[in-house]
């Protein structure tokens, strides 16, 4: 992880949600309501490094979305067939097929019809097909589209390159684009000033829409259990849970 020297996901759940919480709660950082950040007539587009990613991301996000009667869309950059390497009971090929498949169970735990579109790009190795995703965003985004992504210093290759490569193509286009943290979490302490909190705004989630995104990130099982053939696994980890439980989603604007 050469690109992301200083920014480590270690082992364990990093800082602790309750220390985020207080810190969170101490600030006065703008806060939105979800029908503020998708007027009628604006498409909510995620675009997700990997299967899991969407709703750690926006999960809330596209339950509001749901209830608000707005269209949406998830870019699964990859399917996520690296997680488990040299696992021999999550193969690739079967590990992709999985995941793909609870993807499309967290966006039904969602209330979420969202469609989504599968990139095909190599789980771990998206900034070296950073030219391919930019063509594809360029075909899909409109000017009028609110678009979130990963945090292009998330910490995570993937989930860097994705960012980087998402906000270059909406800008072109004209595009509103959100970046969110979501190993940022893990690795960073309260109050770093490697995040950019100027930039920072937290979107107001209903219970209803807390509920559904912790239901949808239940959904990812193959990330949630133990691979005896992977000592690093579970993938998700229980600070995961906790985030998701959170009254709101941040974002930097």
């Amino acid at each position: 992880m050469d690109a992301v020297t200083g920014r480590h996901i270690g082992a364990g759940d990093g800082t602790p949600e309750s220390h985020w919480q207080r810190w969170l709660q101490s600030r006065a950082l703008p806060r939105l309501a979800p029908r503020e950040l998708l007027p009628p007539g604006a498409r909510a587009v995620i675009v997700a490094p990997h299967p899991d990613d969407e709703v750690l991301a926006a999960g809330g996000l596209l339950a509001h979305a749901a209830a608000l009667g707005r269209s949406a869309l998830v870019i699964a950059v990859t399917d996520g067939e690296a997680s488990h390497a040299g696992s021999t009971r999550w193969p690739p090929g079967r590990l992709a097929a999985r995941r793909r498949a609870e993807t499309r169970l967290a966006l039904a735990r969602l209330g979420s019809g969202a469609a989504v579109l599968r990139a095909g790009l190599a789980d771990g190795r998206v900034a070296a097909q950073a030219d391919a995703l930019h063509a594809l965003l360029l075909r899909t985004l409109r000017p009028s589209d609110r678009v979130f992504t990963t945090w292009a210093l998330d910490g995570h290759p993937d989930h860097e390159a994705t960012g980087r490569t998402t906000r270059a193509a909406a800008a072109q286009l004209g595009a509103r684009v959100y970046e969110v943290p979501v190993w940022g979490w893990h690795w960073a302490a309260c109050g770093d000033a490697r995040m950019p909190w100027a930039r920072a705004c937290l979107v107001a989630l209903s219970p209803q829409a807390v509920a559904r995104k912790s239901a949808a990130l239940q959904a990812f099982a193959s990330q949630w259990e133990h691979d005896p053939g992977c000592p690093d696994t579970p993938i998700l980890r229980a600070s995961m849970r906790a985030r998701a439980l959170r009254p709101f989603e941040l974002v930097f604007a």
